[in-house]
């Protein structure tokens, strides 16, 4: 398997070409320079393959359950056996380390693949027993087509989180990857034609969000929606979709809160909270932005988070000593500096970075951006309130718990947060009162995947992973038997 220069759409079991035979500049980020080209498809190619994928569900959702878990199993092996190629080229087209790729990404696209096929073997539905001499029970079938749209920050992880559960239920698949970090997804395509997968199974359409996104969103035949990128585009894809009456589940933005307390393990906290800062560039959902440090540990957790930043290596993507990337994009990286510069209008005082680094060799004309740490912002400013999704975070004293909990959740987002604490009461009582859908304590990214997942307020609506994606890509039906 390698990588081409053009990349295909992948329609009832074989690559092809766009119909309006158009395609679309992929920049690699880490040069800037354009290193492929992605199908500019439009409505006409996702008609097609919402089209196989109906044609392909009837029998597809007919095959028994160890049919499908050995197939989503071989998809896993093949990605794994690719991992170097598949690594190389996330990170080409992404802009982050490979070695992250290599340890994070891949490796937990193929576990997507090796949960959900096990995790249909154990899927049960209810059943009820009623003192009138009936039972009662609910019957869980796929519910047919349906559209999986990802982003570009974790491509090929986030990608196969949403087909994997969406295939071993029994439906089919008409999947959407970003169009800024395409070629995983087309890489997988490859894999799935090796591995056997019928055709029409799972379809996989590249292009513009307005053209391609919006067309499987608008279509008839795509029972339900799942959805991961930002608030804005979330809304965009409710309003359609409501009217329809559709199953969504969308997964939006985050602005989350760390709070860190004097009690604290200060080694194990200082490392993990760097990392949660600046992985991927800060181009995770889940990465902590805004980090609240009880007054009496500031000064010290400052002093030694400055260091340990400004230590962090920024360079090519593929050098496997790099710790720090490219961002994904030109219009990112403006985006991303537009901020820091509000941040100074708010009066934020920039303690590290801020600006964009030299990067040597065949970086040098990439889309790099310093690890940036700000202080003295107040909550409720444009900069603490807004996702920048980048490496940006802002540090803030707080006195005591009410204060914390306050500033914490001073955010029209809710998706994760993270608490630092040796008292356990504490950390129990903040986890109920915090308003984030994931707290982790003590600790960060430690995600057990037969658990839910999800925000509230604007990060978002449904659950993915666990036993509810499996739910959410069903339809129950009730059934009542009267035995006496």
């Amino acid at each position: 398997m390698k990588t081409d220069k053009y990349i295909k759409n992948y329609i009832n079991g074989e690559l092809v070409d766009p119909i309006p035979n158009e395609y679309l500049d992929n920049y690699n980020p880490a040069t800037g320079e354009v290193y492929s080209y992605i199908p500019n498809s439009d409505e006409r190619d996702v008609e097609l393959a919402v089209a196989a994928a109906k044609k392909a569900f009837p029998e597809w959702s007919r095959q028994p359950i160890a049919f499908r878990w050995g197939l989503l199993n071989r998809i896993a092996d093949l990605i794994y056996q690719n991992l170097d190629l598949l690594a190389a080229a996330e990170s080409e087209d992404n802009g982050k380390p490979v070695n992250l790729a290599r340890t994070v990404d891949i490796p937990r696209a193929v576990e997507n693949f090796r949960f959900f096929a096990s995790a249909i073997k154990h899927f049960s539905s209810e059943s009820h027993h009623m003192t009138s001499g009936a039972i009662n029970y609910t019957l869980r079938r796929p519910l047919g087509a349906v559209a999986c749209i990802s982003p570009w920050n974790l491509p090929l992880y986030l990608f196969t989180w949403k087909i994997a559960p969406a295939l071993a239920i029994g439906n089919t698949v008409v999947a959407k990857p970003s169009e800024v970090t395409p070629m995983t997804a087309y890489l997988l395509s490859k894999i799935c034609i090796e591995a056997g997968l019928p055709p029409g199974v799972l379809n996989i359409v590249h292009g513009l969000g307005r053209k391609v996104g919006e067309a499987m969103v608008l279509s008839k035949e795509i029972k339900a929606i799942s959805f991961t990128g930002g608030t804005e585009t979330g809304k965009k894809i409710a309003s359609l979709a409501a009217p329809l009456f559709k199953k969504m589940s969308l997964e939006l933005g985050g602005k989350n809160p760390t709070l860190i307390f004097a009690d604290c393990d200060f080694d194990r906290m200082i490392q993990t909270v760097l990392r949660s800062s600046f992985s991927n560039q800060g181009q995770i959902c889940l990465c902590g932005s805004r980090i609240l440090v009880q007054e009496s540990l500031y000064e010290r957790f400052k002093l030694a988070f400055l260091e340990k930043a400004s230590l962090l290596r920024i360079g090519d993507p593929q050098s496997p000593d790099t710790q720090v990337g490219a961002v994904v994009s030109k219009e990112h990286q403006e985006k991303i500096l537009s901020y820091i510069e509000l941040a100074k209008e708010e009066g934020g005082r920039i303690l590290l970075g801020g600006g964009i680094p030299e990067v040597n060799k065949r970086c040098s004309n990439g889309y790099f951006v310093e690890p940036t740490i700000i202080e003295g912002l107040d909550d409720h400013c444009r900069s603490n309130q807004e996702e920048i999704f980048g490496p940006v975070v802002s540090i803030a004293p707080f006195t005591d718990e009410e204060d914390a909990l306050r500033k914490a959740n001073a955010s029209e987002y809710g998706l994760a947060s993270s608490i630092w604490t040796e008292n356990l009461s504490r950390a129990h009582k903040l986890a109920e009162s915090i308003e984030t859908g994931i707290v982790w304590i003590n600790c960060w990214m430690l995600r057990d995947l037969r658990t839910p997942f999800g925000g509230m307020k604007n990060s978002g609506m449904g659950r993915e992973g666990g036993w509810e994606v499996l739910r959410f890509f069903t339809e129950p039906k009730n059934v009542c038997i009267k035995y006496r």
